[in-house]
């Protein structure tokens, strides 16, 4: 592959990932909350999920999905549902202690909301093909630009982490911390809202 095309699909992958969406809300709401340990946890699911989506885009899976409308609308609305359960739980453990809050826990939260991201599995297959050398369907090259997301995607995802985790010794007063964590889990509800519209295809 030549280095115009990676050094392009580099600077593709950077701004598509600092563009806000379902993942930076939750892993704010993650870090600020539980800390950074249980953020890099989320970190580490959310790689896989990329990870594994765009390795089935590579292979010709997802063309599946985006082929089959009820394929999409079925993974798209389990997406929105996923998110809004984060939401609800996340508002309902600054009350209770309800929520499963292992390192397990945050890791698999991180798979499923990106495992149910329709939107991931179309850039992997309508994106990463404009930057294959002659439009070639070359596996390994294809690999390598899913390889190099994953790698930008994990590395900004981290730094939510730390800037968020570092904020969270300022929320040790509980009624603070009670409204931040309120204030996130709307935020995030909100999130799924969004989700929602800008994967919904047109008619």
């Amino acid at each position: 592959m030549a280095i115009e095309n990676l050094l392009a699909f580099l600077l593709a992958a950077t701004i598509i990932e600092l563009t806000p969406g379902p993942n930076m809300g939750y892993l704010a709401l993650v870090s600020l909350g539980e800390g950074r340990r249980a953020g890099l946890m989320t970190v580490a699911g959310i790689a896989l999920g990329l990870a594994a989506i765009g390795t089935a885009s590579a292979l010709g899976l997802a063309g599946i999905i985006s082929n089959s409308p009820l394929a999409y609308e079925t993974l798209r609305w389990g997406g929105i549902a996923f998110l809004l359960y984060l939401a609800f739980d996340a508002w309902r453990s600054v009350e209770t202690e309800t929520a499963d809050h292992t390192s397990a826990a945050h890791f698999r939260r991180g798979l499923v909301t990106n495992l149910l991201n329709p939107k991931a599995a179309l850039f992997f297959i309508t994106a990463i093909p404009a930057f294959l050398p002659r439009r070639e369907e070359d596996l390994s090259a294809n690999l390598l630009l899913v390889a190099v997301y994953v790698a930008v995607a994990t590395i900004i995802h981290g730094g939510i982490v730390l800037l968020a985790g570092s904020l969270a010794p300022y929320l040790t007063d509980p009624e603070r911390s009670r409204i931040l964590r309120r204030l996130l889990a709307l935020l995030l509800a909100g999130v799924a809202i969004w989700f929602g519209w800008s994967t919904a295809q047109p008619v």
